[in-house]
């Protein structure tokens, strides 16, 4: 599902939606799947070049993705949905909590160790060569919206925007996580452990390295048999224990335990060791990348 949570930030969507011709392009996709741009030209009677304007327009929205395929003579552009279902909170009711909210690419760690098979991408190619750890040191490292490997970890200096006097009560990481398979595997179970300045937080089993279907956000040249999408997962740390996801319980650090005041340094750390049950890797999603099109976000609740 797409979901906007409040008007302003839908404001591309409604603008796509408001040419009567784009929701019937919308319709005809959700009715017969992926369709050519020639197909929907001849079933809507336009131009092909009136149907790439269109289709500009929507993609932009991020309401379809465009893949380019091999053809008899040449290639060929397949259009295809991005998700099912829209949902706009027309009026957001604002929290009761004061909270900082960060947003860490995932190329912008600090500390890493890689072991093949593993690499990094940007939106518009590899970084480097595939399987050679050098290139995790190297600059365009920061551009990354998706690193892998098969053994190792990344550790990343999170912003504190806490002020003197403000308490921390309650600190949120999520990220899109998958195992790393050579190719893609669906059943290719991994353990992910992770630690907040050094203290362990608990474990998580990633379930494979999935590529049933395109990741929605993918640009078109990543290939079809490589990494496609994870799973959005959320760690949570506040003064009961340290929670995945809506409530399940990955160990009893509390967050007094992490020690953090204005003054301190937040240090994030995912590890996929070799010396575990379920030694299956680490694929890391970024922004323009995978299902949810978001790097490492970071909301820490304060008083």
């Amino acid at each position: 599902m797409l979901h906007y949570y409040d008007m302003a930030s839908a404001a591309e969507v409604f603008k796509a939606l408001s040419a009567q011709v784009r929701i019937e392009i919308m319709e005809l996709l959700y009715r017969g799947g992926g369709k050519s741009m020639n197909d929907i030209a001849k079933a809507l009677g336009l131009s092909n070049s009136a149907i790439s304007l269109h289709m500009g327009k929507l993609e932009e929205a991020g309401l379809v993705k465009i893949r380019t395929i091999p053809a008899k003579r040449g290639s060929m552009k397949i259009c295809e949905p991005t998700d099912t279902s829209l949902f706009v909170e027309m009026h957001r009711t604002q929290p009761d909590y004061k909270a900082y909210n960060h947003h860490v690419g995932i190329g912008q760690y600090t500390q890493f160790h890689a072991e093949p098979t593993c690499g990094l991408a940007t939106t518009k190619h590899v970084i480097g060569e595939y399987d050679d750890p050098r290139y995790f040191a190297f600059p365009e490292r920061f551009e990354a919206s998706l690193l892998w490997l098969s053994n190792g970890f990344v550790e990343y200096v999170l912003p504190n925007s806490l002020k003197a006097g403000e308490k921390l009560t309650e600190l949120s990481v999520s990220m899109e996580l998958a195992s790393e398979a050579p190719g893609t595997c669906e059943n290719y179970p991994s353990d992910l452990y992770f630690s907040l300045n050094g203290v362990a937080l608990g474990c998580w089993i990633s379930p494979g390295d999935f590529g049933s279907h395109r990741g929605r956000f993918n640009p078109a040249w990543w290939p079809d048999d490589k990494n496609q999408y994870g799973l959005l997962k959320k760690i949570t740390v506040n003064s009961r224990g340290t929670f995945l996801d809506e409530g399940m319980r990955l160990s009893d650090v509390t967050i007094d335990d992490l020690k953090i005041d204005y003054n301190s340094t937040v240090t994030f750390r995912i590890a996929a060791p070799e010396d575990t049950r379920n030694a299956g890797g680490l694929t890391l999603f970024g922004k323009d990348f995978g299902d949810y099109n978001q790097g490492i976000n970071l909301c820490m609740i304060y008083e």
